[in-house]
């Protein structure tokens, strides 16, 4: 399924694979095995990246909200957003799953959440939130694999955290609307899509704007300015902006242009 363009310079944005339609189908029944939820959400776009649905098909169960890559967003903001899901009923913690110590917060929240009995917990999320690296900081051994792109989880996967929890480890799953074609864009260069199923030019186009506007103290680079500083020349003169491209949104993944969140909650200043 591919986007339908919102105008004319909307980039154009394939969100929506087979395996994720199949995955969504199979979550109501998943849920029925489980007795918690821990739904991770990325840090930088902590509403994009939610799936409502979980409201109506998990509603009667624990769940512990869980802020992948906060290392990736603003800190600032990460409290913020923390405080309103506190507000609004969600136990909620974020995370570096590259950082042991913060992913220890999430056993601590279920706990809490779970009333500490024996218990398995689905992990949920949108692609590339970090789940499998979660999964790995609990567990403390590389058991799930990680990597940073879209779509590494494709089948289901239980691991033995100890002898009160197990948890099962699902495909990355992407809800079927988007609400905005700025979250489109914003769920493209965080990760949540494979980079085959978007134009990277436009996706960084957008947020080479978004940064003047909203953080032109960053002074982010456009693609052209970026390809030459990165000496990404071309035989005959001009530079490559499809490998240029790739590195830019690598750079983003790695926190080279700082730390970015897109969203507010609602209600905030």
């Amino acid at each position: 399924m591919v986007a339908k363009s919102g105008g004319p310079d909307e980039p154009q944005i394939q969100w929506y694979p087979g395996h994720m339609a199949q995955a969504m189908r199979k979550l109501a029944e998943r849920l029925r095995v489980v007795d918690a939820i821990i739904e991770v959400r990325d840090a930088r776009l902590p509403d994009a990246s939610a799936n409502p649905a979980l409201d109506q098909l998990a509603a009667r169960k624990p769940r512990v909200v869980v802020l992948g890559c906060e290392d990736l967003a603003d800190p600032h903001l990460t409290r913020e957003w923390l405080a309103w899901l506190a507000a609004h009923g969600r136990t909620a913690v974020a995370v570096n799953g590259k950082d042991q110590t913060s992913v220890r917060r999430i056993a601590a929240a279920l706990n809490n959440v779970a009333a500490g009995g024996a218990m398995r917990a689905m992990v949920v999320g949108i692609p590339n939130t970090g789940k499998s690296s979660i999964i790995n900081g609990l567990v403390r051994r590389t058991a799930a694999r990680a990597e940073d792109k879209a779509g590494v989880t494709r089948s289901l996967q239980w691991f033995r955290v100890g002898p009160k929890l197990e948890l099962m480890d699902t495909p990355g799953i992407l809800v079927p609307k988007i609400a905005t074609p700025q979250a489109r864009w914003q769920l493209a260069l965080t990760g949540a899509l494979p980079r085959e199923r978007f134009d990277a030019e436009a996706v960084i186009a957008e947020f080479v704007a978004w940064s003047r506007a909203h953080a032109p103290e960053r002074a982010v680079p456009d693609l052209a300015a970026f390809a030459e500083l990165r000496g990404f020349a071309q035989r005959g003169g001009g530079f490559d902006v499809h490998n240029a491209a790739g590195a830019f949104l690598k750079g983003f993944g790695e926190g080279k242009f700082g730390r970015f969140t897109f969203e507010r909650p609602a209600g905030s200043a």
